[in-house]
């Protein structure tokens, strides 16, 4: 029952990921922009053929492989989550392993399936199976600006911070690997083992006996 909680966290977060991508899906058309606070958050409608963060493997197999890599990366998560949860190790670190699975599973359901269900593999795909592209939505162009033309290589040029439009599964595994790396020495800090005393092992406490003699239970033997 301990175990299960963890995969819990990961199944509440397949659970909103997915129906935010349905709400989008419903009530949005491509492109289209709904401002939610002022200029810096948006929810913006892309659909992502690649990467998470918009990242794209650009070759004829690399939606495929991408989505059966996904779909392996998922198990392996699982198995070591269910592994490193019957080992015992700290709940925060397990807590975040659930949120990465979360995020890993929730795409994988949209590259695994979006191209059928919702049709939206891209027209040059040789089967919508596997090919179904991610649904993202969430955009924080924080600020942008044009760098002064006396910048070397990039003045004159527009920058904007952050520009990538990801999802609710993609933030999960970030957050989730964010504080891994942070906590780290708290979740995998080593704990003491015990000393276990025999009878051959003296106890510091008892007095060595002086050169030459021997104890008596030395004698007995």
């Amino acid at each position: 029952m301990k175990i299960l909680k963890y995969f819990l966290v990961a199944f509440i977060v397949i659970l909103i990921d997915q129906a935010s991508k349905i709400l989008v899906y419903n009530n949005m058309y491509l492109h289209e922009e709904i401002f939610v606070f002022g200029d810096w958050f948006r929810i913006h409608y892309l659909l992502n053929p690649g990467m998470a963060f918009g990242i794209k493997w650009d070759n004829e197999f690399g939606k495929l492989a991408l989505t059966i890599f996904r779909i392996l990366a998922m198990i392996g998560i699982s198995y070591y989550l269910w592994k490193m949860a019957k080992r015992g190790v700290h709940n925060g670190f397990l807590l975040c392993m659930g949120l990465i699975l979360g995020g890993a599973v929730g795409n994988v359901i949209d590259s695994t399936f979006y191209g059928v269900f919702l049709n939206n593999a891209p027209a040059d795909a040789p089967t919508p199976w596997f090919h179904g592209q991610v649904i993202d939505m969430l955009y924080f162009p924080i600020f942008d600006l044009t760098w002064p033309n006396w910048i070397p290589f990039i003045g004159g040029e527009y920058f904007e911070f952050f520009s990538p439009v990801f999802n609710i599964a993609d933030s999960s595994i970030f957050i989730g690997v964010v504080i891994i790396l942070i906590m780290q020495k708290r979740f995998f800090q080593e704990k003491e083992q015990p000393v276990v005393r025999t009878e051959e092992t003296p106890s510091l406490s008892e007095p060595l006996p002086p050169a030459g003699e021997t104890r008596p239970e030395e004698h007995s033997a």
